[in-house]
């Protein structure tokens, strides 16, 4: 049941909505704009704002979806790996040749579902964040940073706790570059190019 979890995680996280709208726009291939990412934030440079919410809330939604399927196939244990799975499966989708988003968005729904308070307070602090400095990967750093500890401030199982910190760390990592670029106030703030 847990690898059935696992897997199940995997592809759902591995759906690429960001491309898969884009395309059904007529917009061709979202990875051929802005950043190359197939995300909500890059959706968001091609002017299409209703595009850029379905795939935010699309892409959230099928990391709870993950959670939720992993916890009623394989209790807490399975809700964790289900919900990182997801978010692999966004990052390193086996359809893109394993090029895929940011984990942002999966993330969240991931949260969500696994600690409904300490994802909501974490959307927060990245809508805070964002709207603050209009750096949209500012406010998922910040977000992800707290995450965990939020977690563990709302009394999350352990392995929960775990599983915030583990999506934080991805999250981060697949953040090196926009990192390196607000390190150096080159960073393209919200609306822009």
């Amino acid at each position: 049941m847990l690898l059935a979890a696992a897997l199940l995680g995997y592809l759902l996280g591995s759906i690429p909505f960001g491309l898969l709208l884009t395309r059904a726009a007529g917009l061709g291939d979202i990875r051929k704009i802005g950043s190359g990412n197939i995300g909500a934030t890059n959706v968001l440079r091609t002017g299409r704002k209703g595009l850029a919410l379905a795939t935010l809330l699309l892409d959230g939604a099928k990391g709870a979806a993950a959670v939720l399927l992993g916890l009623y196939l394989a209790g807490i244990p399975g809700l964790a790996l289900g919900g990182l799975a997801a978010v692999l499966g966004h990052l390193f989708p086996v359809w893109l040749k394993f090029r895929g988003g940011k984990g942002v968005a999966t993330g969240f729904g991931v949260l969500i579902a696994a600690a409904p308070l300490a994802g909501l307070i974490s959307g927060a602090v990245w809508l805070a964040v964002a709207f603050a400095t209009r750096f949209s990967s500012a406010g998922a750093l910040s977000a992800f940073v707290a995450a965990p500890l939020l977690a563990w401030a709302v009394g999350a199982p352990a392995s929960v706790i775990c599983l915030a910190a583990s999506v934080a760390v991805l999250v981060w990592a697949r953040h090196h570059a926009n990192i390196r670029r607000l390190l150096a106030g080159t960073e393209p703030r919200i609306g822009k190019a």
